[in-house]
Parts: C-alpha cells; sequence; structure tokens
C-alpha cells in the first residue's frame, strides 16, 4: 500500500515501533492509499485541501475559515462507550468504564476490519507540549478522517523531526481512529461507536464517530495515557489551562485551572488583558525547586456558545476575521456562521449538523432542533490570538504560582476562595462537583462529582492520583496556591446568576493579589474570602461598576448546609477506598468539623462573611 516515496519516509524515522504499527493498521484496516504526511507546509496543505475535496469541510465566505457537520447523535463525547481495556480487575476507586482486554481488542478488530476500504490512510506525526524539550511525548496518529488530520494541524505542533529525535525508541502514544461508514460525510454506524484505550500499549482505537472529543486522539484521549505515565513519573498531566494574570508591574504571574466542560475555563484563560499558553490540558514538573508547565497543545477546540463580543472580544475578533480555523455543528447561511449567544438574530434556515435546517425542524422523535448545537464548537491556533502568550512554545515551559479549580454550581460555593493549605486545596480540588451540560451525552442539570475535573479521564486509581497531588508539593521552594472558584451561583429568591458573565475577571484578579500579597482576607471554614473593599475597588477599576455590599453578602455567605451535604457527599465516596491517602481523609473530616462547628456557633443555615471578621 505504500509507494516508494511514503516508504521512504516512514524508514528516515528509523524505528521500528512505527513501522510495526503502521503495517498492523494498513492490514486490518485495508485502505486504498496510504499517505504519510511530515511537518512540511506542503504535507499541512495536502491535509487541509483533502477535507475539503472529500467534503468533511466547506469553504466559508470569510477567506481561511471552513465548516464541518458532525452526525446528529454523534455531538458529544460518549462516556458509554469510551473504556479502558484491563487485563485484570483493576479497581480505579470510582465508577470508571472498562472492559477485558482480550475481548475488548478483538472486538475493536473485527470493528476495524476492512474499514477503511475506498478510503485515504493519513499517517500523522505530532508533539504533545513544545518540541525539543523535556515535557515533549511524540504522538502517532493513523485517521480516515482528513477533518481530524487538518484539526490536529491547528491544536498541535508538528513532530515528524520529534520523532526522529526518538532514535528508535517506543516511548511514544499512537492513536489509530476511522470514521467507519459515512452517509453524506457523517459516520451512520453511531450503535457501533467505540473509544478503546490500552493502556499497556499506550494506544487508544476509535471508530465509527467523527466529532472531535472522541476522534482528536492527542486530545483528551491521549490525556488518559498522560497521567498514567505522569504517575510513574512523579510529574502531573492535568486537565488545566494555563495562563499569565498581569500585576500592576505588568509582570505576568501564572496559573494553572482545572474546569470540567462548559464551565467557563476556556473563558477564563482568554480574559481580557491577559495572556493565555493554554485553554485545556497541561504537564507540570517539578524544575529546580519551582512548579514548570507547559501547555501540551497549540490551538484551542472550543465551545462556541455564548461567544460574543461583549462577553469574549478576543476570541470573537480572531472568529469573524481571516484566518485558518473550523467551526463545527455552527448553523451556516449564505456560507456565514451563526451559533447560539453571538449577540446577533439568527437565521431561520440554512445548512446545521441536521443537514437542510428550518425552524421549527423536528427530528424523528418530535423534538425540535435547534438552529446550531449547543456543544458546537471551533478550532484556532492559540498564535491566532491577540492575547497568545510569547512564551506559548518556551521548552522550559512558565513558573507556575497558583492553582484554580472550578465547576458549575448553582447553590453552594462561593465566588472564589483561597485554600487554607496545600493539603486544604487538594482536598478543594477533588471535591469539584459540576452540574451537567451538553458537553457530553446524557440528562444535563445532573450534579456530578469530577475530582480535578479529571474523572472522566483518569487512568490510575484516585486515591494514588490525589496522593501524587499531595506529595507533589515536596521539594519546592515554595508551593502554588489553590483557589476554588464558581461563576453559576444563584440567587435563591429570584433563579438569575448571582456572577455577570466578565466578573470572573475580578475573581482572578483577587487570587493574583493574595498571592503577590496585595490584599488581605477573611478566613472562613471553607477558605479565605476576598474582602468587600478590596472587591469594590476591583470593580471600579477593571469593569467600571458599583459592586455592592448587598452583592458581596450574597454571593460570600457560606452556606453551611449546603457545605455540609457536600463534604458528607465526599466522605461516602472516599472513606471506603483503600488507595485513598490517610492526610488526605483527616483533612476531608477537618472540613466537615470546621463546618459542624460553625453551624452550632452561629445556629444559622447561612453565615454572612462579615461574621467571620
Amino acid at each position: 500500500m505504500l509507494d516508494n516515496k511514503n516508504r521512504k519516509l516512514l524508514e528516515e524515522l528509523n524505528n521500528e515501533h512505527v513501522i510495526k504499527i503502521v503495517e498492523m493498521a494498513i492490514r486490518v484496516c485495508k485502505p486504498d492509499k496510504v499517505t504519510v504526511i511530515t511537518d512540511s507546509e506542503e504535507d499541512l496543505r495536502y491535509v487541509r485541501d483533502l477535507a475539503l475535496k472529500n467534503g468533511e469541510e466547506h469553504e466559508l465566505a470569510t477567506k481561511g475559515h471552513t465548516v464541518h457537520f458532525d452526525g446528529y447523535y454523534d455531538q458529544a463525547r460518549d462516556k458509554e462507550s469510551t473504556k479502558y481495556l484491563l487485563e485484570k480487575d483493576f479497581d480505579f476507586g470510582l465508577d470508571i468504564n472498562s472492559i477485558d482486554r482480550n475481548e475488548g481488542l478483538e472486538e475493536m478488530m473485527s470493528l476495524l476490519d476492512g474499514i477503511m476500504k475506498g478510503k485515504e490512510m493519513l499517517v500523522r506525526f505530532f508533539s504533545l507540549g513544545p518540541t525539543n524539550s523535556e515535557f515533549a511525548i511524540p504522538a502517532l496518529q493513523i485517521t480516515d478522517s482528513a477533518y481530524v488530520a487538518h484539526s490536529e494541524d491547528l491544536l498541535y505542533r508538528a513532530g515528524y523531526e520529534e520523532f526522529k529525535r526518538l532514535n528508535g525508541s517506543d516511548k511514544y502514544f499512537h492513536f489509530i481512529h476511522s470514521a467507519g461508514r459515512l452517509e453524506n460525510n457523517v459516520s451512520v454506524d453511531t450503535d457501533k461507536r467505540r473509544v478503546y484505550i490500552d493502556l499497556k500499549e499506550n494506544r487508544v482505537f476509535s471508530v465509527n464517530t467523527q466529532y472531535a472529543g472522541n476522534t482528536v486522539g492527542l486530545k483528551k484521549l491521549a490525556l488518559r495515557l498522560g497521567i498514567q505515565k505522569a504517575a510513574k513519573e512523579d510529574w502531573l498531566c492535568e486537565h488545566m489551562f494555563v495562563m499569565g494574570v498581569k500585576g500592576t508591574d505588568g509582570k505576568a504571574t501564572y496559573f494553572t485551572g482545572a474546569f470540567p466542560s462548559a464551565c467557563g475555563k476556556t473563558s477564563t484563560a482568554m480574559l481580557p488583558g491577559q495572556l493565555i499558553v493554554g485553554d485545556d490540558i497541561a504537564y507540570l514538573r517539578k524544575i529546580d525547586s519551582e512548579v514548570r508547565a507547559v501547555n501540551v497543545e497549540s490551538g484551542i477546540f472550543g465551545i462556541i456558545q455564548d461567544v460574543n463580543p461583549d462577553d469574549d472580544p478576543v476570541i470573537y475578533k480572531a472568529l469573524t476575521t481571516p484566518r485558518e480555523l473550523i467551526f463545527s455543528n455552527v448553523l451556516v447561511n449564505n456560507d456565514t456562521p451563526y451559533w447560539l449567544g453571538m449577540g446577533k438574530n439568527l437565521p431561520d434556515e440554512g445548512m446545521n449538523f441536521s443537514g437542510e435546517w428550518y425552524k421549527g425542524k423536528k427530528d424523528k422523535d418530535g423534538k425540535e432542533i435547534g438552529a446550531a448545537h449547543k456543544n458546537a464548537r471551533y478550532t484556532i491556533r492559540l498564535k491566532e490570538l491577540d492575547n497568545a502568550d510569547p512564551k506559548l512554545d518556551d521548552p522550559e515551559g512558565v513558573p507556575v504560582s497558583g492553582f484554580i479549580y472550578g465547576g458549575r454550581d448553582s447553590n453552594t460555593t462561593v465566588p472564589v476562595a483561597e485554600s487554607l493549605s496545600w493539603a486544604h486545596g487538594v482536598l478543594v480540588g477533588a471535591s469539584l462537583e459540576s452540574e451537567t451540560t451538553a458537553a457530553t451525552l446524557g440528562k444535563e442539570g445532573e450534579r456530578k462529582h469530577n475530582p480535578m475535573a479529571n474523572l472522566d479521564f483518569l487512568s490510575i486509581p484516585v486515591g494514588t492520583y490525589i496522593n501524587n497531588h499531595l506529595k507533589f508539593v515536596e521539594g519546592l521552594d515554595r508551593a502554588p496556591v489553590i483557589f476554588g472558584v464558581n461563576y453559576f451561583l444563584k440567587s435563591e429568591k429570584t433563579g438569575k446568576y448571582l456572577n455577570g458573565m466578565l466578573d470572573k475577571q475580578v475573581w482572578i484578579l483577587w487570587a493574583n493579589g493574595r498571592i503577590n500579597g496585595q490584599f488581605d482576607a477573611i478566613k472562613t471554614p471553607i477558605g479565605y474570602i476576598p474582602k468587600y473593599e478590596d472587591l469594590k475597588a476591583l470593580f471600579a477599576e477593571h469593569l467600571d461598576r458599583e459592586y455592592t455590599e448587598e452583592e458581596y453578602i450574597e454571593q460570600f455567605s457560606v452556606r453551611v448546609d449546603r457545605y455540609i451535604a457536600k463534604y458528607k457527599r465526599m466522605v461516602k465516596i472516599y472513606k471506603d477506598q483503600s488507595t485513598v491517602p490517610e492526610e488526605f481523609l483527616n483533612e476531608l473530616n477537618a472540613q466537615l468539623q470546621r463546618l459542624e462547628d460553625t453551624k452550632k456557633k452561629y445556629n444559622t443555615d447561612v453565615v454572612s462573611p462579615y461574621k467571620f471578621v
């Protein structure tokens, strides 16, 4: 299947492990053609052109913009069909999908058998993390989808030369994907959608799906492989953004932040006036007694709903001006993309993820189909953004001073609080809960426990994962400070959000000020919270609006009963898990005791922040 040119490109890597993987994929999948893609601009242009030629993408009116549609039933990460291949009973400590390795491999090989007949197989090479760096992990992607390959060109650093630096080693991740049988350029056999993660071989198989969260192997699928690798090598692989927050002196203090999908992660990383290194996945290492981090990716696969010129001016500008980017599952009318919450009236007809669309159109179950999907996305290079940090590709990473954990919580968590200690901060991250959204298949609005926003991606026992965090500060000159944030607190009376869309800027600036010694804080049983006068000043200076004392009291009162209920849920989750360290359980019990003491002292469900002064 390989002509002389493509065979030579593989042989130049001098890596028999890569050759064997490609041979296996060709033998099983039986493509009509195999093309090896290098780092050259000519090869990258070939992939872009192929996506258009195949009809997987369509050009839009703005130069460089294209649109891709996933199938109607292929619009999010499929948790149920995503499983680990395990050789024996293995207790992750939480409910994580798995299948017997031999059984899963047999099923996968059956599904892959001949799946690429009539198609072209693309063999791709990337680097997870900056190239020529101790952070870098080479990654091999084999796919029959030019859209997937094009997406990865926008999202990751080219890695053909990085594979040469392996000198024949098998220390890399690899991914085999097929979109499967297509009709109108979308996967149709979604009942046979499978995403199987083989931890033993550092590989992932993905079939009968196009949605990037299931198919772009280097993203959340590689995250799972990275967590296992990090645990073995004493570093952290996290579902975190990396951003620089500018202080009054203009210098940047770097934060990482973990949020479940659709909880404000990208919009935090993209705050106006700040610097973005990455919006999704980070590798963190201890180097010279400090924590340093890199963005695993070099692009953004972001949720586009509610991106508008008022709330997300940097992203909106990038999405509406000429550059190379891919829209997915938006509405297209007259070669122009439209999405929910963009600040414009949407047309009553056009093309979307359901095909030809018109207002009032319903699916086969009688459910009305929206103009654009709630989980519609954009894929773009970070360097295309005005606020991209110059250190984006620094092989040494950036120094990290703060961690931020945030979820979607309508009735409990205050907008921002600093943890009482590193161990307490690990508890904050491990107790993260979030109300579900359209980013994953299933019912919206359910409260889900999601430790460090990484539950879906854990590839080691949760207790081991928590213990790795507790130990991570050993040998550091200064531990990063951990903060919890919540942008989704609602009024008990009106049901309306208490936070404005841009208020997160104030919470992050306060966290930055705490790290740099600019603000005092109020010690409460759930952590250190801001003083009213500091927030009032920040709102006036940065958002040009008055922040009232009434707002402050409603947002920062400690909802004691709800917090107690939350941490009792955590006790139920963690108490009987053999791998959970005693230090963590002690921290959890201490948290509960502080809350119960507060309840006893004030004899009320909700305690004003002024009570703790």
